[in-house]
């Protein structure tokens, strides 16, 4: 095959794409907010979403997405509706219709179902000011007529663009309404690479019995030996109170043994270092290992809140580094 160049074509595609996200952009008005309220504000139903073709495959992603942010969603085919799946959009739920045309025929069904039951909101994603889909629904969120790349007009390209676009747009919002964070997100992304980069040090930590606590005026005989039953490479010291005033490491140990100190004369708080680096409980891990990496250390107290000087648990760079945390 004599070898063509298709960078030119995949431009004007990205080009056409391009515009028809401006034609969206400038075509958004109040009832997006409106939209966006019907989601924030269904809290004793779900948002329900449903399209048929590309609308239908751009209709999972967003339900997904929603999922993803805390709001409870599901996709239906709007097709399976008519053989029985209707029973799974039931009163005060957010019925979420994609559809370019607004007419196509496997939606009429699914359109009078929640038109008979008033406490379905129905919203409409469409185009056409003129359809089915746009004069039954709700709320109506009318998205540009656009014009699809390629020759001809007629792969859905600008248009599931668009569609996916105004999705990922209402997700988004819901989000900053709610404030939603990287740990809320975290709770819905336990695994995979990205449930590794929001593990906290919380998750990590050494904790409850297993912290190496020993008093600031215990002799380091005694206190070598509590290090080396945790095997962790560090021991917390603490005042009367509880306090946390320092941290001993494997390395202070070395270095007190090169200088020929005699341990038996030598008591903890002589040793330690003090006001050892503490980090909130829920601090990335991510974070915690450059705090780590900065300060050439392997390991962290970690507090709750700002109670700096109760230590909660130790989070050690070997924990980090085992979850795949760079």
């Amino acid at each position: 095959m004599k070898k063509k160049n298709f960078i030119p074509v995949a431009k004007e595609v990205i080009d056409t794409e391009i515009k028809s996200l401006q034609k969206l952009k400038s075509s958004l008005n109040q009832s997006f907010n409106k939209v966006v309220e019907a989601i924030i504000n269904c809290k004793s139903g779900k948002v329900v979403i449903s399209g048929i073709g590309k609308s239908g495959i751009i209709g999972k992603k967003i339900s997904s997405t929603l999922a993803s942010v805390g709001i409870p969603s599901f996709y239906v085919d709007a097709s399976s509706c008519s053989h029985g799946d209707l029973g799974k959009i039931s009163s005060n739920d957010v019925l979420i219709l994609i559809s370019f045309s607004g007419e196509s025929s496997e939606l009429k069904n699914i359109i009078q179902y929640a038109n008979r039951n008033k406490k379905i909101t129905l919203i409409g994603i469409v185009s056409k000011k003129n359809s089915l889909l746009y004069k039954s629904s709700d709320l109506k969120l009318l998205i540009p007529n656009v014009i699809e790349a390629g020759p001809g007009n007629i792969v859905p390209t600008s248009s599931t663009i668009i569609q996916l676009s105004i999705g990922d747009a209402l997700a988004i919002a819901t989000m900053n309404y709610r404030k939603f964070g990287k740990l809320d997100f975290k709770k819905f992304h336990p695994s995979g690479s990205l449930g590794a980069k929001l593990k906290t040090a919380e998750d990590l930590m050494i904790k409850n019995k297993k912290i190496p606590f020993i008093s600031q005026n215990l002799d380091m005989n005694n206190a070598l030996k509590i290090m080396r039953k945790s095997n962790i490479g560090v021991i917390i010291v603490r005042d009367k109170k509880n306090k946390t005033v320092g941290i001993i490491s494997d390395g202070d140990i070395k270095r007190i043994k090169d200088k020929n100190t005699d341990f038996k004369k030598l008591v903890a708080k002589k040793v330690m270092t003090s006001n050892p680096i503490s980090i909130k409980k829920d601090v990335l891990a991510a974070q915690a290992l450059s705090i780590m990496n900065s300060k050439k250390i392997t390991c962290l107290c970690v507090h709750n809140q700002k109670n700096i000087n109760k230590t909660i648990g130790i989070l050690n760079i070997h924990s980090i580094l085992n979850s795949n945390i760079q």
